[in-house]
């Protein structure tokens, strides 16, 4: 039985994202536990994410920028922690050189129910 993993540094996280590509976005998964994945997010010029199936967490650990969350558009920096449910349209934009952020996502398909 292998042991799982609890904990993932940036260091670790830059050390494993890919060379970013046109058709690929430059993320790495560091951890997995059930329905919670612990990816670390750095792209380049542009943000193609697409809406995904599950809820997210961003914390933005560098840099700063704009974010498209729905309808509503904010800005971002150090520190901030944003949250996409599942399903809606959501990107960084205008953001710096040098943005990183930690993602999570978590939660049943199709996201946690609202109250």
């Amino acid at each position: 039985m292998t042991n799982p993993r609890y904990h993932a540094t940036i260091a670790e996280a830059l050390g494993r994202l890919p060379a970013q590509t046109p058709e690929q976005l430059r993320y790495a998964t560091l951890l997995q536990h059930g329905s919670l994945s612990v990816e670390f997010y750095a792209p380049q010029g542009h943000d193609a994410q697409q809406p995904h199936t599950q809820d997210e967490v961003y914390v933005v650990v560098a840099g700063s920028g704009e974010f498209l969350n729905g309808d509503v558009r904010h800005s971002f920096g150090p520190g901030d922690v944003i949250f996409v449910p599942a399903g809606v349209v959501h990107r960084f934009e205008n953001f710096s050189d040098d943005f990183q952020t930690w993602v999570i996502f978590y939660g049943p398909q199709g996201g946690e129910q609202r109250d």
